[in-house]
Parts: C-alpha cells; sequence; structure tokens
C-alpha cells in the first residue's frame, strides 16, 4: 500500500479497491471517506464503498423465479425478498480502513487464492462424513492450509486432560471438543509449488534418510528480515497494518522457536537437533547465543506454515484477528513460493552410519 499523507485518507474517492468481506476479498469502489475523531490528526479513516458485481448476483436470483411453478412461486418470492432487502442494504457499506486493499496485481493474486482456498474448504466439507483414510501422508500433502503433521514421530501440542473422575473427565471433554469446534478456522493458502517442496522434503527425509544442511544459508530470520524489508514500505507508518505486519513477522519467529522440536521434525532428524542445540548453548562459534531461526530454513519454516492452522485452533483469537492472521500468513507464504530458488535447499545430504545408529538409539 502506498502510504499517503499523514492527514489525508489512504483511499480516493472513485477509486477502485479491494474490501473484505466476511473471508473473501472483493472488489469495490471508493465513494466516500470520513475520519474516525476529526479532532486528532492521527485519526484513522473509514471509507464508503460499493461493491462490485453484488447487483448482478440479486439479478441472477430474481431471474431464477421465472424457473419454478406457481406453487413454489410464494415462498420463492419471500426468499428473494428477503435476499434483496439484504444485498441493497450491503451494495454500500462504511468499512474501517483494515479491510480495504490497494488494486494490485499481488492483492488480486490473493483474493483469487482466498476464492479457490473457501471453495475447496465447502466442497470438502460436504464430505465431512466419509470415513478418514489411515494412510501416512507426508508433511503438506492434504494442503490448503489443513494442519498436516507427517508419517513419523510428530508429537501433537495438544496438552493431555487434567485428572478427575471418570464423569467429570467426560463432561470437561464435552465442553472442550464443542469450544473447539466453534473456533473459527483458519485455512491458509499453500501455493502448489510449496506444495510439492513439502512432498519432496518428505521423501528425501522419510525415505531417502537425508538430511538438510545445517546451519541454513538462508535461516528463517533472514527469510522474515528480507519479508518484512519487503512489505514494510508498503504499509503507512503508524497504521494498523504496518502493526499487525510487526507482530505477524515476531508471532511467526516465537512459534517456530518454540515449536520446531516439537512438532516439526521427522524421527530421522532429532539427532541432528541436538546438535544444533549444544551449539546453540555452547557459547563458542557461530551459532553461539542464536536462535533455531537462525540455524534452520524454508525447508522447516513450510512445515510450520501447514501446521498454524492447528496450533491457532488452540488459542482464543476471535474471528476477526484469524482473518488477519490468515491473510497475513497467505501473503508470506505466496511471497516465498514466488522466491524458492533463493531461499530452498536443493540437495540433501547423506548422512554417515554413526548419524543413523546415533538417530536409532536416541529416537527423541
Amino acid at each position: 500500500m502506498a502510504p499517503p499523507s499523514a492527514s489525508g485518507p489512504a483511499y480516493a474517492k472513485d477509486e477502485k479497491a479491494l474490501c473484505f468481506h466476511h473471508e473473501l476479498l472483493y472488489e469495490a469502489k471508493v465513494l466516500d471517506s470520513r475520519a474516525v475523531d476529526p479532532s486528532d490528526k492521527k485519526t484513522s479513516y473509514q471509507y464508503k464503498v460499493h461493491y462490485k458485481g453484488w447487483k448482478n448476483t440479486l439479478s441472477t436470483c430474481l431471474n431464477s423465479v421465472i424457473s419454478f411453478g406457481p406453487a413454489n412461486l410464494r415462498k420463492l418470492l419471500y426468499n428473494i425478498g428477503e435476499l434483496q432487502v439484504f444485498v441493497k442494504a450491503h451494495w454500500d457499506d462504511w468499512v474501517p480502513e483494515d479491510r480495504l486493499r490497494k488494486l494490485t496485481e499481488e492483492n488480486k493474486e490473493l483474493a483469487n487464492s482466498l476464492k479457490r482456498d473457501m471453495e475447496h474448504y465447502r466442497r470438502n466439507s460436504t464430505q465431512h462424513t466419509a470415513r478418514p483414510s489411515h494412510k501416512k501422508k507426508p508433511v503438506g500433502s492434504d494442503l490448503t492450509g489443513s494442519s498436516a503433521r507427517g508419517s513419523e514421530d510428530r508429537s501433537s501440542v495438544v496438552p493431555p486432560p487434567l485428572r478427575g473422575t471418570k464423569r467429570g473427565r467426560d463432561h470437561e471433554g464435552i465442553e472442550k471438543e464443542e469450544v473447539f469446534i466453534h473456533r473459527p478456522a483458519v485455512r491458509i493458502v499453500v501455493p502448489d509449488n510449496l506444495k510439492g517442496l513439502l512432498v519432496d522434503d518428505w521423501e528425501y527425509v522419510t525415505k531417502n534418510h537425508q538430511l538438510v544442511h545445517l546451519p541454513s544459508k538462508t535461516p528463517v530470520n533472514m527469510i522474515l528480515d528480507d519479508y518484512s524489508n519487503l512489505e514494510t514500505p508498503k504499509r503507512r507508518i503508524g497504521s494498523a497494518e504496518a502493526e499487525i505486519l510487526e507482530e505477524v513477522v515476531s508471532g511467526v519467529r516465537e512459534y517456530f522457536n518454540k515449536s520446531l522440536g516439537r512438532i516439526l521434525l521427522y524421527k530421522h532428524e532429532r539427532s541432528q537437533y541436538h546438535d544444533i542445540l549444544e551449539q546453540l548453548d555452547s557459547g563458542v562459534g557461530d551459532l553461539a547465543g542464536q536462535t533455531l531461526c537462525d540455524a534452520y530454513g524454508a525447508e522447516h519454516l513450510c512445515r510450520l506454515f501447514v501446521s498454524m492452522p492447528e496450533l491457532i485452533a488452540q488459542t482464543n483469537m476471535d474471528s476477526q484477528s484469524v482473518n488477519r492472521l490468515r491473510e497475513e500468513l497467505s501473503k508470506m507464504t505466496q511471497w516465498l513460493s514466488k522466491n524458492t530458488p533463493k531461499y530452498f535447499n536443493t540437495q540433501y545430504e547423506n548422512q554417515s552410519q554413526n548419524y543413523a545408529d546415533s538417530s536409532k538409539m536416541n529416537p527423541t
């Protein structure tokens, strides 16, 4: 987003933009703007927008009445009338600035990705009664942002239930399940080329018993810094979008450092992980005083992205926060997918027999 003047709105009258409505981005036109607090020079703005194409949606519904017999006409007219009132009320809408996005090719791509993701989710939702498959899958093989743990010793971060009476435990479990089900779902867009890299990564490690070279030449901290440096100038200084970007990048670092050893590693990588921890704690060498984000790279970062829905589902984030987080993570994965040659390791290393023996002796 190009930064506007300090005292003016970010979007001009008649400017075309993209606007969030629930979980999707729609093309819209800015009709007017107003300051939230005119007495505050740093106030944010609200915008009156007109959603493109919503009138056509209503016309299609009205025209569909013709194809039905007279017996259902009254019911159809009532339903269409309700829809007409709703759509007309939402053609023009006052929205806060953080729901708007500039009409750039990057944001158009994000809108299309979110739409495809929603369609995929809806198709899958109609098949939720099908029997689950027990076939083992690699990390990221099912992927529109669903959490996918790998086929080997990938422990869950869900804590064990508290001790108590059987009746109490059952009741508590039902309550927790209901709360969990009604929490907002997070469907992060994972581009196809990243899915392919995740599958390749799984095969190299679990089938070929190979490992990425560590420390990575392009560690997670470098990747996140590069993304932040590219994205920050697009956001107005001090705006909510700039603050959210900073929080999300910081949050990804935190999640990576804390979840890597718990859920992001395959069994064959455990010995390598312990070696890295020793280097981090040793006080000497290139990794002394650093974090796991300075040692591991894009391969493990992508494993985190496809595990994020499961991690976020265990938080108490509201639906608005979840939607903003999903948007930011989806933009991050799209950017990473366009820069795979720079950040991903093309060569996996064979390990010595001593390492293989050590992995078998120390599986945790």
